[in-house]
Formats: C-alpha cells, structure tokens, sequence
C-alpha cells in the first residue's frame, strides 16, 4: 500500500511539473486548429489523471486514518495494561515488605525465646545435681534432649520450652509428695546394703534396712549427703510400713534439719 501511494504522489508531481511548464506551440502555426485541439486533449487528460490521484489519494489517505487510529488504540490499551501491571507490582512489593517485616520480628521472637530457653536449660542442669536418684534416673530422658551449646542449637525454641516444662513438672510432682524406693547405702558398719527410702519432696529423705540401721539424707550442691542415725530406725520402719500399706496412718515423729 505504501508503494502504491508513493507511486501516485510521484505522479502527481510529474502532471504538476507538467501544468506548471510552458506549453511548446510551433511557431509555424499559432492559431492552427489542430494544435488547440490537440492542447486542449492534453489538458483533459490532464484534468482526468489529477482526478484519478485525487480520489486515490482520498482513498489512500482514509485507510491509513484507519490505521493510525487503529494502532493508537493498541498503543492506549498497551499502557493502560503497563499502568495496571506497575500498581499490582506496587500491591505485591508491599505485601512482600509486610512479610518481610512480620518475618523480621518472628526472628527476633525466636531468637528471644531461644534465649529464655537456654537460662532455663542452664537453671536445670545446676540444680540436677540436688536431685535425688530416682527422680534423675525418671527425667535422664529429658534432661538428654537438652543440646550441649544452647546459642548454637538446632532443636526450635518451642521443643527446648516443651522438654524444659516436662522437667519441672516431673520436678514438681516429685516434690510434693513422698516417695518409697529401695536403694543401697552404706551403714553404720561400714557395708553396703540394700535399704528402704522414703523420701519426703526434695527436702528430707529417711531409710532404714533390715538390720536396725538407719539414717536421713539431705540435698547440697554437690548431691545427697547422707548421715546414719541408727536411733530412728522404729520410726522409720513405720513410715515404710504405712506407705506399704501394712499398718495404719498415724503421726511418726522424725528429725528434719532445713537449709
């Protein structure tokens, strides 16, 4: 299409050129009828062909309309899709920096509880040793779940509070109430042996063996320490008859020293 307008252009200034030049008339014959004739045939095939461009260049000139209009809608439902994709754009930069945001503060979160989490495995393993064996055999579990470097562990901060609170409650229910096991002391001669022991929370504990021997153990920082005193054996061989279920309850005096 853009040849053929070209080609009707050049054509148009070809007849322009044309028009504009001097007509040619023999000298020989001014006025002669057959050279008027044959001038004025040009002119009308003149006029014809000027005509004919006009109307194409018409037509010409009306499909381009059509499609520059046509390429200028493209070009403005373009943009405006440029326009709406640059607003979602800016929607999801500032969803991304909401959560980026909500991810910063859940670090710092974690890396606090972690924090908490490590005085409180550290609390815990200094007081392991006040603890009396039974309850440390019943808690070895936990106690090994607890990592070795808590600023560089890889167990969440809300597995180390779950272990941490499964320790003191076992702690806790330990300590309120009194606990009968059989265990082996050395006794006043020296010997090891088997004897019963009841412990009364983590405070006091008693035992007592087959013998008459007896004696009372106290937390320290260093473990139980235990002392033989042969004279509360009655009473404490009531005690374990009572928790055994093999006499009545009654009230058994025995010596408490509290720290």
């Amino acid at each position: 299409m853009r040849s053929r307008i070209v080609r009707r252009q050049a054509s148009l200034v070809a007849l322009c050129l044309i028009l504009s030049a001097p007509v040619a008339i023999p000298e020989e014959a001014p006025d002669s009828p057959e050279t008027v004739r044959s001038l004025l045939a040009k002119w009308a095939e003149t006029q014809q062909m000027i005509a004919k461009e006009r109307a194409d260049w018409k037509d010409g000139k009306e499909i381009l309309q059509s499609r520059i209009d046509l390429l200028r809608g493209e070009v403005a439902a373009a943009e405006g899709k440029v326009t709406e994709i640059s607003q979602s754009g800016g929607g999801v930069r500032k969803d991304k920096a909401e959560l980026n945001a909500r991810i910063d503060t859940m670090k710092e979160v974690s890396g606090e509880l972690g924090r908490m989490a490590g005085e409180l495995e550290t609390r815990l393993r200094v007081l392991h040793d006040r603890l009396p064996d039974p309850l440390k055999e019943k808690i070895k579990p936990l106690y090994g779940r607890m990592p070795d470097n808590p600023a560089q562990s890889a167990i969440s901060a809300a597995e180390r509070f779950q272990n941490v609170a499964g320790i003191l409650n076992e702690i806790n229910k330990f300590n309120g109430e009194i606990t009968l096991t059989s265990e082996v002391r050395t006794l006043t001669d020296g010997k090891p042996a088997e004897v019963k022991v009841v412990y009364v929370g983590l405070g006091q504990a008693y035992f007592v063996g087959a013998q008459g021997q007896a004696g009372v153990g106290r937390p320290s920082e260093k473990g139980w320490e235990w002392k033989n005193e042969d004279r509360i054996a009655p009473e404490v061989s009531q005690v374990v008859e009572v928790l055994q279920n093999k006499a009545k309850p009654s009230f058994v005096l025995l010596p408490v020293e509290i720290r």
